[in-house]
């Protein structure tokens, strides 16, 4: 007959507005947009819908976004990677439960996923160094979230394997563009490193991506590796071997822990660490000898 219930007042009653925040800390990067996957799957489970804001390479305007979710009375907020400054997340979670995805912060009100960054650094590393290869670089993500302790982890697996004198780490931000830059560094001196460890799938195409242009065979005369298996490193012609983070589990963990303030109350922290993995692809491989020309 055309009748559609109302929800807002069927809310009210509940005292509950069935929708959950969502900001994504970067549309362009497919690890945010599979982990939201997981965050709409188990919603839809538990009879939630979504709202969803984006922060697109820490602009201006994601503090008002939030501010937006909590005037719309969202029952819960999910932060993913977030840029903003821990006060302002900390503010927030003052109004609303709030998890915060691929992202640290020590605070009693805000719970957290993560994968093990540091753990999945030294699984790059050792990965390459098994190969045979020594001179091995990091371009990595910045101050991004993820960014610091991968790269603490990059320059701890290199000392424990007797390698310090080789660390090398090139600024990046987790995008493509990074990838061509750190790339171009690295590349165009005569002693290039013969494996490159980016921070992320992204970067690690953009590396790719420039090496070939610069005649290099990869992975005969560069091997790269990625983080986060997005769906990206699975093509055919990248094939990249990537530390693997599973995004929707993660997504789907997140909506679980703000079920769990909701409906039991649960008022202390929850840290979950999930453990990454190796996934080995084509782009890595025994290092060859490199001339002694500058490209």
């Amino acid at each position: 007959l055309g009748y559609r219930p109302n929800n807002l007042a069927r809310n009210l009653a509940s005292r509950r507005t069935m929708t959950l925040g969502v900001m994504i800390n970067d549309l362009h990067n497919p690890f945010f947009a599979e982990a939201v996957d997981g965050i709409e799957a188990r919603a839809e489970e538990a009879g939630y819908q979504l709202l969803l804001a984006t922060e697109r390479g820490g602009r201006p305007g994601p503090a008002g976004a939030i501010e937006t979710f909590l005037r719309f009375r969202v029952d819960g907020l999910i932060l993913t990677g977030p840029r903003l400054p821990a006060a302002e997340i900390r503010a927030a979670a003052k109004s609303c439960p709030t998890v915060l995805l691929g992202r640290t912060i020590r605070n009693p009100d805000v719970d957290t996923v993560n994968n093990d960054e540091r753990v999945g650094a030294r699984l790059a590393v050792q990965h390459l160094v098994d190969l045979g290869h020594r001179r091995i670089a990091h371009i990595d993500g910045g101050e991004g979230a993820g960014g610091p302790p991968r790269r603490a982890g990059y320059e701890r697996a290199m000392r424990e394997f007797g390698l310090e004198q080789s660390i090398q780490v090139v600024d990046g931000d987790f995008t493509e563009e990074s990838g061509v830059a750190g790339a171009n560094r690295l590349l165009a001196t005569e002693n290039r490193p013969s494996a490159i460890f980016a921070a992320n799938d992204l970067t690690a195409a953009g590396t790719l991506d420039r090496a070939e242009d610069l005649g290099l065979r990869v992975p005969e005369d560069l091997s790269i590796v990625g983080y986060d298996n997005t769906a990206i490193a699975a093509m055919h012609h990248m094939s990249l071997t990537t530390i693997n983070q599973p995004r929707e589990e993660m997504g789907r963990t997140a909506v679980d822990l703000l079920l769990e303030r909701l409906d039991n109350h649960r008022s202390a922290a929850v840290r979950h660490v999930v453990t990454p993995s190796l996934v080995t692809r084509a782009s890595t491989g025994r290092p060859t000898r490199q001339p002694a020309t500058t490209l």
